[in-house]
Protein backbone atom coordinates (compact mmCIF):
# COMPACT_ATOMS: atom_id res chain seq x y z
CA UNK A 1 0.00 0.00 0.00
CA UNK A 2 2.94 2.23 0.46
CA UNK A 3 4.09 1.54 -2.52
CA UNK A 4 0.95 2.47 -4.54
CA UNK A 5 0.99 5.72 -2.71
CA UNK A 6 4.61 6.33 -3.50
CA UNK A 7 3.83 5.75 -6.75
CA UNK A 8 0.44 7.56 -6.92
CA UNK A 9 1.88 11.02 -6.22
CA UNK A 10 5.16 10.32 -8.52
CA UNK A 11 3.27 9.87 -11.44
CA UNK A 12 0.86 12.83 -10.50
CA UNK A 13 3.39 15.23 -10.36
CA UNK A 14 5.12 13.76 -13.55
CA UNK A 15 1.71 13.98 -15.50
CA UNK A 16 0.88 17.62 -13.87
CA UNK A 17 5.22 18.64 -15.35
CA UNK A 18 4.03 17.85 -18.85
CA UNK A 19 1.04 19.74 -20.09
CA UNK A 20 1.42 19.18 -23.66
CA UNK A 21 1.95 15.33 -23.37
CA UNK A 22 5.23 13.22 -22.83
CA UNK A 23 6.54 9.98 -21.69
CA UNK A 24 6.24 8.22 -18.37
CA UNK A 25 8.48 5.60 -17.51
CA UNK A 26 8.23 3.21 -14.18
CA UNK A 27 11.23 0.84 -13.64
CA UNK A 28 12.26 -1.10 -11.34
CA UNK A 29 15.92 -2.88 -11.16
CA UNK A 30 18.41 -4.67 -8.57
CA UNK A 31 21.30 -1.99 -7.81
CA UNK A 32 24.70 -2.36 -5.84
CA UNK A 33 25.88 0.53 -4.67
CA UNK A 34 29.44 1.17 -3.67
CA UNK A 35 31.06 3.68 -1.32
CA UNK A 36 32.04 6.11 -3.91
CA UNK A 37 27.88 6.09 -4.74
CA UNK A 38 27.48 6.71 -1.16
CA UNK A 39 29.82 9.17 -1.00
CA UNK A 40 28.07 11.76 -3.68
CA UNK A 41 24.35 10.77 -2.55
CA UNK A 42 23.57 12.50 0.35
CA UNK A 43 21.86 9.65 2.33
CA UNK A 44 22.81 6.75 0.42
CA UNK A 45 24.91 3.91 2.22
CA UNK A 46 26.43 1.25 0.22
CA UNK A 47 24.75 -1.77 0.29
CA UNK A 48 22.40 -4.20 -2.10
CA UNK A 49 19.08 -2.50 -3.36
CA UNK A 50 16.08 -2.64 -5.22
CA UNK A 51 15.64 0.36 -7.40
CA UNK A 52 12.96 1.52 -8.50
CA UNK A 53 12.35 4.97 -10.61
CA UNK A 54 9.92 7.26 -11.91
CA UNK A 55 10.94 9.39 -14.64
CA UNK A 56 9.24 11.82 -17.07
CA UNK A 57 9.89 14.32 -19.76
CA UNK A 58 8.28 17.09 -18.72
CA UNK A 59 9.13 20.59 -17.61
CA UNK A 60 12.09 19.95 -15.45
CA UNK A 61 12.87 21.80 -12.43
CA UNK A 62 15.67 24.32 -11.67
CA UNK A 63 18.19 23.52 -9.13
CA UNK A 64 16.27 25.93 -6.84
CA UNK A 65 13.14 24.20 -7.11
CA UNK A 66 14.59 20.65 -6.61
CA UNK A 67 16.25 21.62 -3.20
CA UNK A 68 13.04 22.45 -2.03
CA UNK A 69 10.52 19.62 -3.24
CA UNK A 70 10.64 17.27 0.14
CA UNK A 71 9.67 20.19 2.09
CA UNK A 72 5.84 19.89 3.87
CA UNK A 73 3.39 21.89 2.08
CA UNK A 74 6.06 23.22 -0.83
CA UNK A 75 4.43 23.70 -4.30
CA UNK A 76 5.31 25.17 -7.58
CA UNK A 77 1.62 25.44 -8.40
CA UNK A 78 -0.58 28.43 -8.75
CA UNK A 79 -3.29 28.96 -6.15
CA UNK A 80 -6.39 26.94 -6.75
CA UNK A 81 -4.22 24.24 -8.52
CA UNK A 82 -3.22 22.35 -5.53
CA UNK A 83 -1.08 22.84 -2.61
CA UNK A 84 1.98 20.43 -2.92
CA UNK A 85 3.93 17.88 -4.94
CA UNK A 86 2.97 15.15 -2.04
CA UNK A 87 6.94 14.46 -2.08
CA UNK A 88 7.28 14.75 1.90
CA UNK A 89 4.96 12.05 2.06
CA UNK A 90 6.84 10.16 -0.71
CA UNK A 91 9.95 11.06 1.57
CA UNK A 92 8.88 9.77 5.06
CA UNK A 93 7.49 6.74 3.43
CA UNK A 94 10.94 5.78 2.17
CA UNK A 95 12.77 6.64 5.07
CA UNK A 96 10.76 4.60 7.74
CA UNK A 97 11.80 1.91 4.90
CA UNK A 98 15.54 2.51 5.66
CA UNK A 99 15.94 3.51 2.01
CA UNK A 100 16.91 6.57 0.41
CA UNK A 101 15.32 8.93 -2.47
CA UNK A 102 17.12 10.93 -5.18
CA UNK A 103 15.75 13.14 -7.50
CA UNK A 104 17.77 14.92 -11.26
CA UNK A 105 16.05 17.22 -13.34
CA UNK A 106 16.84 19.47 -15.82
CA UNK A 107 14.78 22.85 -16.66
CA UNK A 108 13.08 21.95 -20.08
CA UNK A 109 13.99 17.58 -20.08
CA UNK A 110 12.44 16.11 -17.39
CA UNK A 111 13.12 14.54 -13.75
CA UNK A 112 13.94 11.21 -12.56
CA UNK A 113 13.08 9.93 -9.25
CA UNK A 114 14.97 7.32 -8.38
CA UNK A 115 14.20 5.50 -4.95
CA UNK A 116 16.55 2.40 -3.53
CA UNK A 117 14.69 0.06 -0.96
CA UNK A 118 17.31 -2.12 0.88
CA UNK A 119 17.10 -5.65 -0.62
CA UNK A 120 16.34 -8.25 1.68
CA UNK A 121 18.40 -11.78 1.94
CA UNK A 122 16.57 -15.27 2.44
CA UNK A 123 13.60 -16.67 0.87
CA UNK A 124 10.32 -14.26 1.71
CA UNK A 125 8.52 -16.23 4.70
CA UNK A 126 4.98 -15.09 3.41
CA UNK A 127 2.07 -13.02 4.84
CA UNK A 128 -0.30 -14.66 7.60
CA UNK A 129 -3.90 -15.20 6.17
CA UNK A 130 -5.30 -11.76 6.90
CA UNK A 131 -8.85 -12.32 9.66
CA UNK A 132 -11.81 -11.78 8.20
CA UNK A 133 -13.31 -8.41 7.72
CA UNK A 134 -16.70 -7.57 8.66
CA UNK A 135 -17.56 -4.73 5.78
CA UNK A 136 -20.72 -2.91 5.06
CA UNK A 137 -21.13 -0.04 3.59
CA UNK A 138 -23.76 2.86 4.44
CA UNK A 139 -25.87 5.89 3.03
CA UNK A 140 -24.52 8.14 5.54
CA UNK A 141 -22.72 11.79 4.06
CA UNK A 142 -19.74 11.98 4.60
CA UNK A 143 -17.48 15.39 4.54
CA UNK A 144 -14.07 14.76 3.09
CA UNK A 145 -11.24 17.07 3.73
CA UNK A 146 -7.44 16.15 2.12
CA UNK A 147 -5.45 18.96 0.17
CA UNK A 148 -4.13 16.49 -1.86
CA UNK A 149 -6.65 16.05 -5.21
CA UNK A 150 -5.36 12.68 -6.64
CA UNK A 151 -5.37 10.91 -3.10
CA UNK A 152 -8.49 12.97 -2.56
CA UNK A 153 -10.19 11.49 -5.79
CA UNK A 154 -8.96 8.00 -4.63
CA UNK A 155 -10.73 8.07 -0.83
CA UNK A 156 -13.93 9.92 -2.35
CA UNK A 157 -14.13 6.86 -4.82
CA UNK A 158 -13.55 4.04 -2.13
CA UNK A 159 -16.48 5.81 -0.05
CA UNK A 160 -19.02 5.57 -2.75
CA UNK A 161 -18.20 2.62 -4.02
CA UNK A 162 -19.71 1.32 0.04
CA UNK A 163 -22.42 3.57 -0.56
CA UNK A 164 -21.78 7.15 1.14
CA UNK A 165 -22.60 10.27 0.07
CA UNK A 166 -19.22 12.32 -0.01
CA UNK A 167 -18.49 16.13 0.14
CA UNK A 168 -15.36 17.07 -0.92
CA UNK A 169 -13.00 19.94 0.16
CA UNK A 170 -9.43 20.64 -0.43
CA UNK A 171 -8.83 22.41 3.02
CA UNK A 172 -10.71 24.01 5.78
CA UNK A 173 -11.88 27.38 4.56
CA UNK A 174 -13.59 24.99 1.90
CA UNK A 175 -15.32 22.57 4.59
CA UNK A 176 -16.62 25.90 6.26
CA UNK A 177 -18.62 27.32 3.07
CA UNK A 178 -19.86 23.60 2.28
CA UNK A 179 -21.23 23.67 6.21
CA UNK A 180 -22.64 27.06 5.94
CA UNK A 181 -24.16 26.92 2.83
CA UNK A 182 -25.97 23.57 3.27
CA UNK A 183 -28.75 22.33 5.11
CA UNK A 184 -27.62 18.83 4.13
CA UNK A 185 -27.00 16.34 6.91
CA UNK A 186 -23.50 15.31 7.46
CA UNK A 187 -22.51 12.73 9.38
CA UNK A 188 -19.06 12.24 9.39
CA UNK A 189 -15.92 14.32 9.31
CA UNK A 190 -12.66 12.50 7.07
CA UNK A 191 -9.90 14.98 7.30
CA UNK A 192 -5.95 14.63 6.92
CA UNK A 193 -4.35 15.78 10.39
CA UNK A 194 -1.89 17.95 8.50
CA UNK A 195 -2.93 20.74 6.02
CA UNK A 196 -1.59 23.45 4.91
CA UNK A 197 -4.22 26.42 6.20
CA UNK A 198 -5.99 24.70 9.32
CA UNK A 199 -4.64 21.13 11.11
CA UNK A 200 -7.69 18.68 11.41
CA UNK A 201 -8.08 18.73 14.90
CA UNK A 202 -8.45 22.38 14.98
CA UNK A 203 -11.16 22.00 11.52
CA UNK A 204 -12.95 19.64 13.70
CA UNK A 205 -13.95 21.61 16.98
CA UNK A 206 -14.74 24.43 14.59
CA UNK A 207 -17.07 22.13 12.36
CA UNK A 208 -18.37 20.15 15.33
CA UNK A 209 -19.30 23.71 16.44
CA UNK A 210 -21.34 24.65 13.80
CA UNK A 211 -22.75 20.99 13.57
CA UNK A 212 -23.35 19.52 16.80
CA UNK A 213 -22.89 15.76 17.25
CA UNK A 214 -20.70 15.32 13.72
CA UNK A 215 -18.48 12.50 14.35
CA UNK A 216 -14.79 12.61 12.92
CA UNK A 217 -12.38 10.44 11.68
CA UNK A 218 -8.62 11.50 11.43
CA UNK A 219 -6.42 10.35 8.85
CA UNK A 220 -2.42 10.64 8.17
CA UNK A 221 0.20 9.63 5.58
CA UNK A 222 2.64 10.62 8.90
CA UNK A 223 3.55 7.33 10.64
CA UNK A 224 5.16 8.83 13.74
CA UNK A 225 3.09 7.86 16.82
CA UNK A 226 3.96 11.61 18.05
CA UNK A 227 1.53 13.13 15.53
CA UNK A 228 -1.24 11.83 17.89
CA UNK A 229 -0.34 13.07 21.04
CA UNK A 230 0.64 16.37 19.57
CA UNK A 231 -2.88 16.78 17.73
CA UNK A 232 -4.91 14.93 20.92
CA UNK A 233 -6.04 12.74 18.72
CA UNK A 234 -7.51 9.01 20.05
CA UNK A 235 -6.02 5.88 18.05
CA UNK A 236 -9.62 4.58 17.45
CA UNK A 237 -10.41 7.87 15.76
CA UNK A 238 -7.63 7.35 13.87
CA UNK A 239 -6.65 6.26 9.91
CA UNK A 240 -3.11 5.41 9.06
CA UNK A 241 -2.05 6.73 5.13
CA UNK A 242 -1.83 4.49 2.53
CA UNK A 243 -5.49 1.88 3.50
CA UNK A 244 -7.38 -0.51 1.65
CA UNK A 245 -11.20 0.39 0.52
CA UNK A 246 -11.84 -2.63 3.12
CA UNK A 247 -9.91 -0.97 6.00
CA UNK A 248 -11.65 2.19 5.19
CA UNK A 249 -14.90 0.89 5.19
CA UNK A 250 -14.39 -0.75 8.22
CA UNK A 251 -13.13 2.31 10.10
CA UNK A 252 -15.75 4.58 8.57
CA UNK A 253 -18.36 2.49 9.57
CA UNK A 254 -16.93 1.85 13.09
CA UNK A 255 -16.77 5.63 13.91
CA UNK A 256 -20.44 6.01 12.51
CA UNK A 257 -21.91 3.44 15.07
CA UNK A 258 -19.65 4.58 17.96
CA UNK A 259 -21.71 6.22 20.80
Amino acid sequence: GQVELVILNLVVNARDAMPNGGRIAIETANANLDAEYARTHLGAHPGSYVMLSVSDSGTGMDPETRARIFEPFFTTKEAGKGTGLGLSIVYGIVKQSGGFIWCDSEAGVGTVFKIYFPRAAGESAGRPAPEQLRIRGGDETVLLVEDEGGVRRMVRDMLSRHGYTVLEAADGAAAHSLLRESSQAVHLLLTDVVMPDLSGRALAESLQALRPGLKVLFMSGYTDESILRRHLIEPEYFLQKPFSPDILAVKVREVLERA
